[in-house]
Order: C-alpha cells, then sequence, then structure tokens
C-alpha cells in the first residue's frame, strides 16, 4: 500500500489517497504529518527501516558540514528539558500503573487507544525505525527512547547512538524529535566524539513521522 498524489494537485477536500491493488479510497487526513506539506514520502515498510540504516551511512559523508558539538547530550528538548537521562521517572510513571482508567491523562483520538503517556502511533513508528539497533532504554510514559552504540557492518570503525523523544500525545509534525550522535576510532583505538550532520536528524524524524502515518491508516482500516 502506498500514497498517491493525483497529477492535477492536490485534492480539493484536503484529503489525500491510498493505492493497493483493488481500488483508491479516501483517507480522512486533513492535516499533513510529513515536515514539508508540498513533499509527501513515497516509502513504503519495511523500506522504511533500511532508509534509517542508511541514513547512519549518509551522516558520515556530511559529518564535515555539521555543528562543531558533538558532545552526547545530558537533557531532554522540549519542556522539562532540564531533566537528565539519568532522572528518568518508573517505568509506570509518577502515579503508577492505572489498569482501570479513569486518570487525568485519557487517550486522545490520535493516541491509538493505549494508556501510555505519548502517542501510540509515533512510539511504535519509532520502536520500528530503530529496530535495527540495541536499544538502551524505552520508556513508553516519558516518550524517550534511547539506542546503544551501533557499529554498521560496512564501518567497523565508527559508532551511532539515537535518542528519540516524543513531545505530546497528538500525531503532528512537530511531536517528535530525533539526534544522531556518532563517534570514530582514535589513533589509540579509543572511541572519540564526531561530527554528525543535522539532515540526518530531520531525515530520521521523516522516517518515523511516515511509519506513524501508516500506521493510524492500517488502524483505521
Amino acid at each position: 500500500m502506498v500514497y498517491h498524489r493525483s497529477p492535477l494537485g492536490p485534492p480539493r477536500d484536503g484529503r489525500w489517497a491510498v493505492t493497493d491493488k483493488r481500488a483508491i479510497r479516501p483517507v480522512d487526513f486533513k492535516s499533513p504529518f510529513s515536515r514539508s506539506a508540498g513533499k509527501r514520502s513515497r516509502l513504503c515498510w519495511p523500506a522504511l527501516r533500511w532508509t534509517a540504516v542508511l541514513l547512519l551511512s549518509a551522516t558520515v559523508a556530511a559529518c564535515s558540514a555539521a555543528d562543531s558539538n558533538t558532545a552526547y547530550p545530558q537533557s531532554k528538548p522540549g519542556k522539562g528539558g532540564g531533566a537528565t537521562y539519568k532522572q528518568q521517572e518508573s517505568l509506570f510513571g509518577p502515579g503508577g500503573l492505572n489498569l482501570f482508567g479513569g486518570g487525568k491523562d485519557q487517550p486522545t483520538p490520535d493516541s491509538g487507544g493505549t494508556g501510555i503517556g505519548v502517542n501510540a502511533f509515533l512510539w511504535r513508528a519509532s520502536l520500528d525505525t530503530l529496530s535495527f539497533m540495541p536499544l538502551a532504554s524505552a520508556d513508553p510514559f516519558g516518550g524517550v527512547i534511547i539506542t546503544e552504540w551501533y557499529s554498521p557492518p560496512q564501518s567497523p570503525k565508527e559508532r551511532f547512538k539515537v535518542n528519540v523523544f516524543i513531545l505530546g500525545r497528538e500525531l503532528r509534525a512537530d511531536g517528535v524529535r530525533a539526534s544522531i550522535f556518532r563517534q570514530v576510532r582514535d589513533e589509540t583505538g579509543a572511541w572519540a566524539d564526531a561530527p554528525s550532520s543535522e539532515d540526518s536528524n530531520t531525515e530520521m524524524e521523516n522516517a518515523i513521522l511516515t511509519r506513524a502515518r501508516q500506521l493510524r491508516i492500517a488502524q483505521a482500516g
């Protein structure tokens, strides 16, 4: 199943179509979830997973033009960014695990019908996109996913680490942040921080958003 754009331009009612071998049917999406409204991703799953792998390789080629601040951060972006990774809340959140509902944080229409603290589609999409990397931690209530350092088979002398933050309970283009960090082996064989491309962060976020959109369409039927 792929996203289809009409050659006559965007539809008047703001909805895009999903096509398969049998039929063309409208999907009720009035707000684009991609980073740019004029560019719709045509990637299919599991191609998105390989896109994430290629992003790590592309980071190497673009590292010379990257930001010089290569140190691994100790805070979460967005609201409450002062909290360090070492000060994460418990697995079941500050109020414990609520099995019977009735809490103040009820699921929103875009939350996927779950009781986690962030958007379920973005959460599942992030795990799917990063499934080729080992995970260090994943907090579904705080919306934080941190991978272990990962060395691609084609470049064993460098390694990457990805942090993903889901910033809310709505499926929005600005609801996810991804940061890719890179290290290379120096002459002594020790790992040293190296610059990475800012574009790779955006491409990783777009891959997650595309997967989240696919999951929402699949649930809507």
